[in-house]
């Protein structure tokens, strides 16, 4: 059967309506073969590009079978990196969202009482990285006898950052009567032995053939270029491709971080992002990229592992990558949803052997072509020089039409008063005209609780709420800051 829309999945009408907020009408190839077999509780091998609309595929079917009333964890997302499991976590809630899913994220270099807390508290879906996830499974911070479904995204980047062992540790954890769904772009030998391992028998393999309307339109080609003065001929070639949007690839932090201070004494507006950098700094900066306030972001493969910004029109491999299997990730951040992107390699003398290997296993047209000349770049400064002058348009996010009619209210109680989520839903429903389909995901913390009061209802129960008291005590209520 072909599933043409998502009613057609027969899924609930609150994820219906949040995917059409977000605007997700018709599913795509990988989506229309996964979520039916995940609704009837297969477990999956999925080889697909990335670019190809993963995420819905297993999170629609995530947030559909999850019970709201179990407080434990019922579904673990192992992914490879820190932003992915933010950005994970923000689609999960965002399909979810009318339906009360909570999600939480766990990952490295930030705080683990913080996360223990959080996952104290309601969390239906976790997202985490292996080795954050782990810490909490074995020190107990983390119940795992509720969870039914694991899923591991980007499988082949976890083979490749080292975290196999860790995820083989954790799902030694699990219970062993669960669903479990498998995602990688490639399928290298060890990734199918993880899934013949540790997946059950009857598991079902697919393998997406790009169709026209999604398949990557990537424009690929690649520039022989000197050591010595390297940084100037990317400078020269961007002069004249003048990208709306694009990643520079890095194999260093210190390469990142030399090129960021070339490229911007040159003018352009341009951060970076690497493992070295505090997670908060990362995640200011990928905000910004993906809003648009920034036209190029130079970063190490951290910002290849599943981002997903919109209208990535250009991604430069300043080094060729020393990962096969990078050279797909890193090209697959542009030319996504059936757009057209180009993908730029420069190539040194001493990385031709290796680019030769990733030429082999990527198996794409890679066109050579020649460096600018000196005329042909000054030609294009003046038409450069002017988009660098030009404001950024500033792009709307996917759930801004979700969010319109939600209000995350404050409130300055928490545990510490010993308020729990029904005190805080017996004060809400006695208001008049408010009843428990108007109260979104409830997060209670140490001294303070945010609460999303949902169908544009928030600055009604904000006013109400300056009257009232939540189990005898009175709050102050006001719009959330954040």
């Amino acid at each position: 059967m072909e599933h043409t829309t998502f009613e057609s999945f027969a899924i609930s009408e609150e994820i219906v309506t949040a995917l059409k907020a977000l605007r997700y009408f018709k599913p795509t190839q990988v989506q229309q073969e996964v979520i039916p077999l995940t609704l009837k509780g297969k477990d999956i091998i999925v080889e697909s590009q990335t670019g190809s609309g993963k995420t819905v595929s297993f999170g629609v079917p995530l947030c559909e079978s999850v019970s709201w009333e179990e407080n434990r964890p019922q579904a673990l997302i192992l992914v490879p990196t820190r932003e992915l499991a933010l950005q994970v976590k923000e689609d999960i809630t965002n399909i979810g969202r009318l339906k009360r899913i909570k999600a939480t994220a766990v990952f490295g270099k930030t705080s683990f009482d913080t996360q223990k807390s959080e996952l104290r508290q309601k969390s239906h879906i976790v997202v985490g990285t292996p080795g954050r996830v782990l810490d909490h499974l074995q020190k107990g911070t983390m119940k795992f006898d509720k969870i039914r479904y694991l899923v591991l995204d980007e499988a082949d980047e976890m083979l490749n950052m080292g975290f196999i062992e860790q995820v083989e540790a954790i799902i030694d954890f699990l219970p062993k009567q669960r669903q479990t769904l498998l995602f990688s772009a490639t399928m290298p030998s060890e990734v199918v032995r993880l899934a013949s391992f540790y997946m059950k028998n009857d598991r079902v393999s697919v393998k997406m053939e790009s169709d026209e309307a999604s398949k990557p339109k990537i424009l690929q080609s690649f520039i022989r270029v000197q050591e010595s003065g390297k940084a100037k001929q990317l400078l020269d070639l961007l002069t004249v491709e003048n990208p709306d949007s694009c990643i520079i690839f890095c194999n260093t932090q210190e390469a990142v971080n030399g090129l960021y201070t070339f490229l911007s004494k040159a003018g352009l507006p341009i951060d970076k992002m690497h493992g070295g950098m505090v997670q908060d700094d990362r995640t200011a900066v990928m905000e910004d990229f993906r809003k648009g306030r920034l036209r190029y972001l130079v970063a190490t493969d951290v910002a290849a592992r599943g981002i997903d910004v919109d209208n990535v029109t250009h991604v430069v491999n300043y080094d060729v990558p020393e990962e096969k299997e990078s050279f797909i990730h890193r090209t697959g951040r542009t030319g996504r949803a059936g757009k057209t992107g180009v993908a730029l390699t420069l190539v040194t003398p001493s990385e031709e052997r290796s680019w030769q290997g990733v030429k082999d296993f990527a198996q794409q047209e890679i066109t050579e072509i020649n460096p600018p000349s000196a005329r042909f770049v000054q030609h294009h400064k003046a038409t450069f020089e002017k988009k660098l002058q030009e404001r950024p348009v500033i792009k709307q996010a996917r759930n801004r039409e979700l969010n319109k009619d939600i209000t995350k209210v404050y409130f300055n109680g928490g545990k510490k008063k010993k308020l729990r989520a029904i005190d805080f839903v017996g004060t809400l429903t006695n208001i008049p005209g408010i009843d428990a389909d108007d109260i979104g995901i409830i997060t209670i913390q140490e001294n303070v609780t945010y609460i999303e009061i949902l169908n544009g209802k928030g600055p009604f129960v904000i006013s109400e709420m300056q009257n009232r008291t939540v189990k005898g005590k009175a709050l102050k209520v006001h719009k959330a800051k954040k």
